[in-house]
């Protein structure tokens, strides 16, 4: 059976969950208001390996770096190991959201063409949306064809504000 490691910490919106291995690695990361979603994520992706969680403080130092994302120090995202169960296509996906970089959007439709899948932009939004490692894995990158924030399963309220603590949304413009 696997352990994983589960701590928690505030943020400017809202209490998040972080849940790492015992490698050090992210392997999810959802707000409290969605932990049954997480619960069920974790569920569908590790019920092949069983898995127990054990609550741990700072995990791997992963709960301080993410809080220094909060205070600014925005490019220590980029530098978390993580690693994610889902399909050959959820991880493509996942993993070329990593490669956004922080105060950048791309749309769903260009993210489809990033990875050779041109007509694949309704495939792509759901790899987004069944993304376990939000924040780190930066599905809040990516908006609608005509720039609208759709999308965030922790609501658009949060992808707000995540774009514009990384500067790609102007405060007066919300």
């Amino acid at each position: 059976m696997q352990t994983f490691l589960l701590d928690r910490m505030a943020t400017p919106v809202g209490e998040l969950v972080l849940i790492a291995d015992e490698q050090d690695r992210l392997r999810a990361i959802d707000w409290t208001d969605h932990q049954a979603r997480l619960m069920k994520l974790l569920n569908s992706h590790y019920r092949a390996n069983h898995f127990q969680l054990r609550e741990q403080r700072n995990p791997g130092g992963l709960t301080e770096a993410m809080q220094r994302y909060f205070s600014g120090e925005l490019a220590v995202i980029d530098t978390l190991p993580v690693m994610t169960a889902g399909t050959e296509f959820q991880r493509i996906v996942w993993q070329q959201l990593r490669q956004i970089p922080c105060g950048e959007i791309l749309t769903y439709g260009e993210l489809a063409k990033r990875i050779g899948r041109p007509t694949a932009s309704r495939a792509v939004g759901m790899a987004n949306g069944s993304n376990p490692i939000s924040i780190v894995v930066p599905c809040h990158r990516v908006i609608g064809s005509q720039g609208a924030l759709t999308g965030y399963a922790g609501g658009v309220q949060r992808k707000q504000w995540l774009l514009q603590h990384e500067g790609y949304l102007q405060k007066d413009l919300l």
